[in-house]
C-alpha cells in the first residue's frame, strides 16, 4: 500500500473510529468524569468539615475559560494548609467546569485538551492511594483522608469508603476512554500533516526542519509535535514503514459490536425514585445548616438586646406571646440580570419552612414519602421531584445570602462566633445537582425510546411480546 492509498484508507478509518467515540467512549467517559467529581466533592467537604483544610476565600471569585492542572510541587511547610486549601479548592472547581461546563464532544477535544483532562484525572492518584506514595499530592490528600476517619460516625466512614472505591473504579475507566480518543487525535494530526505537508515530499526532504518550516506556512496556528513527526518520518520512509502502516489500521479499527443479549426493560419509575431518595439525603445538611444559622441570628441578637428589650422579652415570656418577627434585609444575585437585588426576609418565617422542609425530605429516604411516591405514577414522580429540586435550590441560594449577612453585619469581636456554612451549602447544591442528573438521565432515556417508537423501531431492552389471542365470541 502506498502513501496515498495509506492516507485515504486511515482517512475513512478515523472517520469511523469518530462516529464509534461519539456513540460509545464520550458517553462512558462523561458518566465516569460526573462520578469522579461528586465523589471528590464529597471528600473535599467532609476536609473542610473536619477544618482539615479552610475555606477560600477566593473561590466563588475565580472565573474559568480553560482547564488548568493545580500546582502540583512540594509545600512550604510552614504553609502546607494554606496551600492545600488553595490547591484543594482550585481542583474542586477545575472538576466542576470539566463536567457541567467543558465541551466533550470529539470536534472540541484535542490533543492538548486531552492532557489536561488527564492531568486532572491523574492529580491524585486514587488507584494507588497512599501516604507513602511518591506524588506530592496525594501523600497529602492521603493523610488527610486518614485524619478525617477520627472520631467520625458510621456513615461518615462509609461516604469516606464509598468515595474512594469510585474515584479509584472511574480513574481506571476514564483513562481507558482517554486513551482512545487521544489515538484518535495522534493519528488525525499526523493525517493532515500527511494531506497539508508530507505527501509531495522525498525521502530525502522529510526531515523534522524542512516540514517545520513547511508547517508554519501550510499550518498556521497548528502545534508542532517532534513525536509525532518521528512517527510520519518512520511509517511513510524507513524501511519498517508498512508494517508500521499496517499496525496502526489495526489499532484504529472498530471492533464489531456483538449482538447484546435482551435487557431487562428499564424501570424508569425507580430513576426517579432514586432521584427523591438523594433530594431527600439533603435533609442531614440542611439539618447542620439550621443549627448554624439560628445560632448565628443568636450572636446578632445578643448584641443589640438592651434594658429594654430585655424587658419586653420578659413581658413576651410571662405572657406568652409570639416573638417579634425578625426582619433582615439581604441580598441575592438575579441570575437573569447579573446583578445584586435586595429583598427583605422574615426570618422566623423562614426557619420554620426549612424546618417543614427538613420533615418532609427526612421521608424521602425509604419512609413514608417513599412509599407513597412509589404507587403514583410517573408524571406524578417527576413532578414531585422537579419541584423540590427548585424548593432546595432555593433554599440553597437564600442560606448563601444569609451566610454572606451574617459575616457582614457582626461585630469584630464576635466574628469569630459566626459560623460559616459554605462547606454545608457545596454538599447541599451537589444533592440537587446530582438529583437533577438523575432526572436528565430519566427524560434522555425516555426521549431515546420514543424516538425509536416513531420509527417503528422496538427498544433493545423492551420485552418481546406474543401475539394478543383472537378474542373469542361471547
Amino acid at each position: 500500500m502506498d502513501i496515498s492509498e495509506y492516507i485515504s484508507t486511515i482517512d475513512q478509518a478515523l472517520i469511523a473510529r469518530k462516529d464509534w467515540l461519539e456513540r460509545s467512549e464520550l458517553g462512558k467517559l462523561k458518566e465516569n468524569l460526573r462520578t469522579f467529581q461528586v465523589s471528590y466533592a464529597s471528600l473535599y467537604n467532609i476536609y473542610l468539615k473536619k477544618k482539615l483544610i479552610d475555606e477560600d476565600p477566593y473561590k466563588q471569585e475565580s472565573k474559568i475559560s480553560e482547564l488548568e492542572i493545580p500546582e502540583t510541587g512540594s509545600f512550604n511547610e510552614a504553609k502546607r494548609i494554606e496551600q492545600l486549601t488553595i490547591r484543594l479548592s482550585n481542583y474542586d472547581s477545575q472538576l466542576d467546569f470539566l463536567v457541567n461546563f467543558y465541551q466533550l464532544g470529539v470536534d472540541f477535544l484535542n490533543l492538548d485538551r486531552i492532557k489536561r483532562i488527564v492531568g486532572l484525572v491523574r492529580y491524585i492518584d486514587w488507584t494507588s492511594f497512599s501516604p507513602d506514595s511518591q506524588s506530592v499530592m496525594t501523600r497529602a490528600v492521603a493523610d488527610l483522608t486518614n485524619q478525617s476517619k477520627a472520631g467520625v460516625d458510621t456513615l461518615t466512614l462509609s461516604i469516606i469508603g464509598e468515595s474512594l472505591s469510585r474515584l479509584s473504579k472511574t480513574t481506571a475507566a476514564s483513562m481507558a476512554s482517554l486513551k482512545e480518543l487521544n489515538l484518535y487525535y495522534r493519528e488525525s494530526y499526523k493525517l493532515t500533516v500527511r494531506q497539508s505537508v508530507t505527501q509531495s515530499m522525498s525521502a530525502g526532504e522529510a526531515t523534522l526542519e524542512n516540514i517545520r518550516k513547511k508547517m508554519s506556512s501550510a499550518m498556521q496556528g497548528k502545534p508542532f509535535y517532534k513525536e509525532l513527526i518521528d512517527e510520519i518520518i518512520k511509517e511513510d520512509y524507513a524501511g519498517e514503514g508498512s508494517d508500521l502502516r499496517e499496525s496502526i489500521l489495526n489499532t484504529l479499527k472498530v471492533k464489531e459490536e456483538k449482538s447484546k443479549a435482551v435487557k431487562q426493560a428499564v424501570d424508569y419509575k425507580k430513576i426517579l425514585l432514586d432521584g427523591i431518595v438523594v433530594i431527600g439525603s439533603a435533609s442531614n445538611t440542611l439539618n447542620e445548616i439550621l443549627t448554624k444559622i439560628i445560632d448565628n441570628q443568636a450572636v446578632l441578637d445578643s448584641r443589640k438586646k438592651g434594658f429594654f428589650e430585655a424587658i419586653k422579652e420578659l413581658i413576651r415570656q410571662i405572657t406568652n406571646a409570639e416573638p417579634e418577627e425578625i426582619v433582615y434585609n439581604i441580598e441575592k444575585m438575579d441570575e437573569t440580570k447579573g446583578v445584586p437585588v435586595k429583598e427583605k426576609l422574615y426570618f422566623r418565617q423562614f426557619i420554620s419552612d426549612l424546618e417543614k422542609k427538613i420533615k418532609i425530605l427526612t421521608s424521602f429516604c425509604r419512609g413514608p414519602a417513599y412509599n407513597k411516591l412509589s404507587a403514583m405514577s410517573e408524571e406524578q414522580v417527576i413532578s414531585y421531584l422537579e419541584r423540590n429540586i427548585k424548593e432546595i435550590q432555593a433554599f440553597h441560594k437564600t442560606l448563601s445570602a444569609i451566610d454572606d449577612f451574617f459575616k457582614a453585619n457582626v461585630t469584630t469581636e464576635d466574628r469569630d462566633k459566626i459560623k460559616g456554612i459554605k462547606p454545608d451549602l457545596s454538599a447541599l447544591k451537589n444533592s440537587y445537582v446530582k438529583a437533577n442528573q438523575l432526572r436528565y438521565d430519566y427524560s434522555a432515556q425516555k426521549e431515546e425510546e420514543e424516538q425509536m417508537k416513531s420509527l417503528g423501531i422496538a427498544p433493545a431492552n423492551a420485552p418481546s411480546q406474543a401475539p394478543a389471542p383472537t378474542p373469542t365470541p361471547q
